[in-house]
């Protein structure tokens, strides 16, 4: 009996190892008809194996383009988010119920190898089907890919390795209130199989209430969805809580969160209305853990001169991604056995305002403050001037680099 029982609990251990490293994002699609500013937006939270991201600015392709990169990827084989010249945008989110039984494929993870492809050739939602429909099958895929496009196209396609079904977005049959959310299942999958039902909940509910107070923006996305501590069942409200003292370990268990301990990075493409000039399309980016890092604004005809934050030299960690992630460290100091699913709160935020999410929120609050004195200089000018994208990038890698040396010694 003894036997068994070790033989079922290495196998418990064995899956459950599985499921920590499942690629477990958060994603949603807001039709423009629903933003502050009539513009479409795609969120992409990201959650994987693959703590260290990267940017990467792409002119290997039809179209120019940025992308979220794996730092190991030293090439940029694969994208997992970002979006080109022509406002098409493209994002996805792991789907663990499309393949039926009878699939036997053993070809799979191609999804950034078909987002990166997106990416090099398609100027629109259609393009992108076409892109599907063409592509030698099995594709080696399982996943629920967003696409946002100039001409106001806004679209998920939950595609597996030999079919796709396309959600619009625009149908108010689909989406009543302008958007779409996705976690790790599909709605034409298997149903009950998956994950993020719970995850998704809680999208859900931030969105909807967004929506009541006509609040949907790339920044609200970006410091109040991303970094939600809302339970999606429990409905417990870490942020609505009695701040700790800053001396006082006051933890929590971070399951079924939005941010949770496998967060890495997210993207929010913040495109164009219909007819709009594609140059105004900005992607936000934040590199690392969200509750330590802090969003950027990046602009694809800026050309590769990134901010050097973002950027990682011959495999070597992104600056910004490398703050965060040793930051992170202080908010789960726990490592032995299950230690690592438990968030000390006080290490982020705490009555002595020392917290690190209080540190970090006047710093990036300055940057939105620049960045929308940017957009208003441009609207006078007529269009966005990439001279002074370049040299706000300047002013962004010494911003950030001295705020972290300043506020936690990096």
């Amino acid at each position: 009996m003894l036997k068994y029982f070790k033989i079922l609990l290495c196998s418990v251990v064995a899956v459950l190892a599985v499921l920590n490293t499942l690629e477990a994002c958060t994603t949603a699609i807001i039709s423009g008809k629903y933003t502050v500013d009539g513009r479409p937006l795609l969120w992409k939270h990201r959650d994987s194996g693959f703590e260290q991201n990267k940017i990467m600015h792409f002119e290997d392709g039809q179209y120019p383009y940025l992308g979220l990169i794996n730092t190991v990827d030293t090439l940029g084989t694969e994208v997992w988010a970002g979006y080109n010249t022509q406002g098409f945008a493209i994002m996805n989110s792991a789907s663990y119920n499309l393949k039926p039984h009878t699939d036997t494929t053993k070809l799979k993870d191609q999804e950034g190898v078909v987002m990166k492809k997106a990416l090099q050739s398609c100027a629109t939602i259609s393009d992108f089907e076409r892109l599907l429909q063409s592509w030698p099958k099995p594709i080696g895929v399982e996943a629920n890919f967003g696409v946002i496009d100039a001409r106001g196209g806004a679209a998920y396609f939950e595609t597996s390795n030999f079919d796709y079904t396309k959600i619009d977005v625009n149908d108010p049959a689909v989406a009543p209130f302008g958007y779409v959310v996705r976690t790790n299942y599909s709605y034409y999958g298997k149903k009950n199989d998956g994950y993020g039902f719970i995850r998704e909940n809680a999208a859900e509910m931030l969105l909807r209430q967004a929506v009541n107070v006509n609040n949907l923006s790339a920044r609200w996305l970006l410091q109040k969805a991303g970094r939600s501590l809302k339970h999606g069942l429990l409905q417990r409200d870490l942020w609505q809580e009695p701040l700790p003292s800053a001396d006082e370990a006051h933890f929590a268990i971070m399951t079924d969160y939005i941010p949770r301990p496998s967060s890495v990075s997210t993207v929010v493409v913040h495109g164009v209305r219909q007819g709009q000039n594609t140059e105004w399309a900005t992607m936000w980016t934040i590199l690392g853990f969200q509750l330590t890092s802090v969003a950027l604004p990046l602009w694809v005809q800026a050309g590769p001169a990134l901010p050097q934050v973002l950027q990682s030299q011959d495999g070597q960690p992104a600056p910004l991604c490398d703050f965060s992630l040793k930051l992170k460290e202080r908010c789960f100091p726990i490592k032995r056995g299950s230690g690592y699913r438990y968030l000390n709160l006080s290490a982020l935020a705490n009555k002595q305002t020392q917290g690190i999410l209080q540190k970090l929120k006047p710093v990036e609050n300055q940057i939105f403050e620049r960045h929308q004195e940017l957009m208003q200089n441009w609207q006078e000018a007529g269009q966005p001037e990439t001279v002074q994208m370049r040299r706000w990038y300047e002013d962004i890698d010494q911003h950030i680099r001295e705020s972290y040396n300043q506020a936690f010694g990096l």
